[in-house]
């Protein structure tokens, strides 16, 4: 079976994550990783990372011309970049490569930017691409429906030096339409990486969905699920949240 090709743009700490767990999966090959300094330029990810191999060259923003995604194709691109990193793949997208985004927030005109490339190719976007995240999501929305009168509350846990409210979390209260500030708790100790609960209060029961993040790893395992999921897909716009729905709908047992 012939290998599908990969581009990641962002090499910081979870882009290097995500760039090892393509290097570790021999479905794909690691074509080439866009990162926004000068740093190892024209290098490669694979021996940065510690493998005895050269994959994925290191490029620039600047080294992004017209023929770049034609001289150097890949199947799909991964962007753990930051949200200017939208503005360089136009050409991607009209030369039909998938595109799956994991940037945390975008403005309007980005996301905009980003749904009209789903014209002529597949693209998902999903800020927080782990699998566990967006199971726990879609059955949080499948259990409010059956228990349309509970208490929900969301608890949200990170590192200690993370400021911000977690995005993931804001987006389990908007999904299940509730007020942020009322309903979201945030907890920073330690080196947390991730952690989001959320809790369902009913008379003389209690029900909680919780997912844990352990490593920066699960970011890339959940985009290597998307591109094996969107393969053969038609152009269109997609999240994490609708494939799992969709294998939900397809794997409810029968009794």
């Amino acid at each position: 079976m012939e290998k599908i090709k990969i581009g990641v743009f962002g090499f910081g700490k979870t882009g290097k994550v995500i760039a090892s767990e393509f290097l570790n999966d021999n479905l794909f090959t690691l074509v080439w990783v866009v990162r926004k300094s000068h740093d190892d330029h024209h290098k490669y990810a694979s021996r940065l990372l510690g493998y005895e191999f050269d994959a994925g060259e290191i490029f620039t923003g600047e080294d992004i011309g017209e023929d770049f995604f034609l001289e150097r194709p890949v199947d799909a691109l991964i962007d753990f970049s930051d949200s200017t990193g939208i503005y360089l793949y136009k050409r991607a997208a009209e030369a039909g490569i998938t595109i799956i985004s994991a940037i945390s927030k975008y403005e309007q005109e980005e996301l905009d930017l980003l749904k009209s490339f789903a014209q002529c190719t597949t693209v998902l976007y999903s800020p927080n691409i782990t699998l566990g995240i967006n199971v726990l999501m879609v059955a949080a929305q499948i259990l409010q429906k059956i228990a349309p009168h509970a208490d929900i509350e969301i608890v949200e846990e990170h590192f200690k030096g993370k400021k911000e409210v977690s995005g993931t979390a804001q987006k389990i209260a908007n999904s299940l339409g509730l007020n942020v500030e009322e309903h979201l708790n945030s907890i920073r100790v330690g080196g947390i990486v991730g952690r989001h609960e959320i809790i369902f209060g009913m008379p003389n029961q209690t029900i909680r969905l919780s997912h844990e993040s352990i490593s920066r790893a699960a970011f890339g395992q959940g985009a290597i699920f998307a591109i094996k999921f969107l393969i053969g897909k038609p152009p269109g716009m997609y999240t994490m949240e609708t494939i799992i729905a969709e294998m939900f709908r397809q794997n409810i047992p029968v009794y």
